[in-house]
């Protein structure tokens, strides 16, 4: 699902203890007087150490009147320009407050001018971050990536002969919502069997593009090889396709999914009779929706099967609290600490997806979130203050109207309902969405509806991108050179070939 990424588009959840998550970009408002020592102008660099992954954080420092401005730079994450609210210098001294993110950072700089001594604070925590001026004027080249196989990211440049690729649009039952997209045929005569491929959560575009790494363009490339048609496009409001994003909910995107699958299922070449869904994070639910509706559907095309691959398979408010507790364990967090947050989150969630009017609900958040913040110990005033600058943005992200659906959508009642063959695929490094839990539930609803066809597979070592990974970070997809593992591909390849019969 997306954590920034709402995945991938990976759960946007409030949590209130990690690093990882997403960044809000654009300037922000500091003063503060330049002391008459050394200037801290310029761009600054160092290495945060979170458990087994390393992030690099670059600060842009620049003097402005009788001050300093700043941003930070996360590249691990794909974050830039995060606001620094408020700069403090006194010719040694530097105390940097991000407010966006309820961070801050305090440093010493040496004599020499070149270096800081200091530490990164953040939800309690307390890292070593030492800083080393830039000479170059511009962020630190990036790190090396991981050596892991690597799938090609676009395997049409190395068998252009393969298959065919057309630009295409066609419009959702929303009103203003025309999706563009990448209709993906396999050389020969057809008729082909096919499938739409459904984004994670957040903002995606058709290769569901995140950090360099463009799954869905190798997917798609690597199916048409194997005979298999595909169709992707871009969210609505995303790219080429209009509609407003911010709006929709998931049950919206499965609309929008809907239409794909009518105009797929339309086009010459195409086996109306052989369709399937293959959905990611997010997608995986809306694929479970589609199968739910296929089954009672009287009209139109049926779908022939399902693969799911990362998908929930547990109610969205326990996916987020288990999806806390997995990325605060693997980034160095004690259980005790993973408990206090998870029962803050628990009620911050139940009180998003309670009866009531908007202000009312967002008050109750704000009063909750302030309260947990007063009485934390081992924060420093100056970070209490930083948390409670959050607070608002908080309560405005878990009243939106994409998470208070996704709180109560519960996979298992469409899974339940789903009579077609189901392929469903996660990794043992998915922090994300944890694999053992979620692959056992996906299989036990499908099974309780009377659906034996299923198939899950945990593939050893893959996150949430199906990815070969060392911790499943979030921060550690950027670092990997593999858009997606071959052994899934095939995995997938193989499979519905052989449901349709070819």
């Amino acid at each position: 699902m997306r954590i920034k990424y709402r995945g991938g588009r990976t759960a946007r959840a409030v949590a209130i203890m990690l690093f990882v998550g997403v960044f809000g970009a654009g300037a922000g408002l500091w003063a503060d007087t330049i002391s008459s020592g050394q200037s801290i102008a310029g761009d600054w660099s160092g290495t945060l150490k979170v458990g087994a992954t390393s992030l690099r954080i670059i600060f842009h420092i620049a003097a402005s009147g009788s001050g300093y401005t700043a941003t930070m730079d996360s590249p691990d994450q794909g974050a830039k320009g995060i606001p620094v609210s408020a700069v403090e210098f006194d010719g040694t001294n530097l105390n940097l407050t991000l407010a966006s993110v309820g961070g801050s950072y305090t440093g010493i700089l040496d004599a020499s001018g070149q270096a800081i001594k200091g530490s990164w604070k953040q939800s309690g925590m307390s890292l070593k971050l030492d800083l080393a001026r830039s000479t170059h004027g511009q962020s630190v080249q990036p790190a090396p990536k991981s050596t892991a196989p690597s799938a090609p990211t676009q395997t049409q440049s190395q068998t252009p002969a393969a298959f065919t690729t057309r630009n295409v649009a066609f419009d959702s039952s929303a009103p203003g919502v025309r999706l563009a997209g990448t209709l993906t045929f396999p050389k020969g005569p057809g008729p082909f069997p096919a499938v739409i491929l459904v984004t994670g959560s957040g903002p995606q575009n058709r290769d569901e593009e995140i950090l360099g790494h463009k799954p869905f363009l190798v997917i798609a490339d690597y199916f048409a090889q194997r005979g298999i048609a595909s169709l992707r496009w871009d969210d609505r409001g995303v790219a080429a396709s209009t509609g407003n994003f911010q709006t929709a909910t998931t049950l919206d995107f499965a609309d929008d999914a809907q239409a794909a699958i009518d105009f797929l299922a339309a086009q010459p070449g195409i086996n109306d009779k052989e369709l399937g869904v293959v959905g990611h994070s997010e997608g995986g639910l809306i694929a479970a929706i589609l199968g739910a509706r296929s089954t009672a559907r009287t009209q139109g095309p049926r779908l022939a099967f399902l693969v799911l691959l990362a998908s929930p398979g547990v109610r969205g408010d326990q996916l987020l609290l288990m999806q806390n507790a997995a990325l605060g364990r693997a980034s160095g967090m004690t259980e005790a600490q993973i408990q206090e947050a998870n029962a803050v989150n628990s009620k911050l969630y139940s009180i998003a997806i309670s009866k009531g009017d908007q202000a009312t609900l967002r008050a109750r958040i704000i009063d909750t979130l302030n309260r947990t913040i007063d009485e934390a110990s081992g924060l420093s005033q100056a970070q209490k203050d930083a948390q409670r600058a959050r607070v608002a943005v908080e309560a405005d992200q878990l009243l939106t109207p994409w998470i208070r659906t996704f709180l109560t959508l519960d996979p298992a009642e469409y899974l339940k309902q789903v009579t077609l063959p189901v392929l469903a695929l996660d990794g043992t490094k998915d922090l994300q969405v944890p694999s053992t839990e979620n692959l056992a539930t996906i299989a036990e609803a499908l099974k309780s509806g009377g659906n034996n066809a299923v198939t899950t597979v945990d593939f050893e070592g893959l996150n949430h991108l199906f990815q070969h990974a060392t911790t499943g970070l979030p921060s550690e997809y950027g670092m990997i050179k593999e858009d997606f593992a071959p052994e899934a591909l095939k995995t997938m390849g193989d499979w519905i070939l052989k449901v349709v019969g070819r």
